[in-house]
């Protein structure tokens, strides 16, 4: 038996219309659900629905695809942000407020709680929009994150995974749970939130 694998357009025109699909295919999903029809995203997009297909192999791929570039857009600043901080030896207390904040901003944007929501309510028929958004959400911080914790002589962690739930506890998902009741909490708790998030987390983990 013999697979043969799809040709995905390539250049500076490819990229132009691989951009307007997923321009159009964010706000169709966003307005219709994962239900959104890809003849509806073609139109939008201003492209054919074959083209559509040559650059994504089915509504799934193309929501996979949604959501990694949501992300981008919402974190990859302060991904790279986070990291320069890091390499420059900023406090770490400092790294930690200021990365949270980021997160907050990015993460709380109505477009990507939507996002979250589809994701939550398909995640069972569709396992890799979960993956998706697990990795290119919050948890992409957590290998530099992890390493700049290990590093310190004053911290004693004994099982980073936990702990780094526990600060994205501390700091993030206060927010999510909030979003999914139309809550939004307002600028001041928000960052009594993390601040003290911040130094609950490094208390805890200080040595004695």
């Amino acid at each position: 038996m013999t697979t043969t694998s799809r040709h995905v357009p390539s250049g500076e025109r490819a990229a132009r219309k691989r951009a307007a699909i997923l321009r159009a295919a964010r706000q169709q999903f966003l307005e219709q659900g994962f239900g959104a029809g890809m003849d509806h995203i073609a139109a939008e997009a201003g492209v054919s629905k074959v083209t559509v297909y040559n650059h994504f192999a089915g509504k799934e791929e193309l929501f996979t695809e949604v959501v990694t570039d949501a992300l981008e857009q919402a974190l990859g600043e302060t991904m790279q942000a986070m990291s320069e901080r890091l390499r420059t030896g900023d406090d770490l207390r400092d790294v930690l407020i200021a990365t949270a904040r980021q997160w907050v901003g990015g993460m709380a944007q109505p477009e990507i709680l939507a996002l979250r929501g589809l994701i939550a309510a398909e995640a069972r028929r569709f396992p890799d929009l979960g993956r998706a958004w697990r990795e290119q959400g919050p948890e992409r911080f957590a290998e530099p994150l992890a390493a700049a914790l290990s590093a310190r002589e004053d911290l004693a962690i004994p099982d980073m995974d936990l702990a780094l739930v526990q600060f994205y506890a501390l700091v993030l998902y206060p927010h999510i749970v909030h979003s999914a009741y139309g809550d939004r909490l307002d600028p001041a708790f928000t960052d009594a939130l993390i601040t003290s998030g911040v130094d609950m987390f490094l208390t805890y983990y200080r040595k004695p």
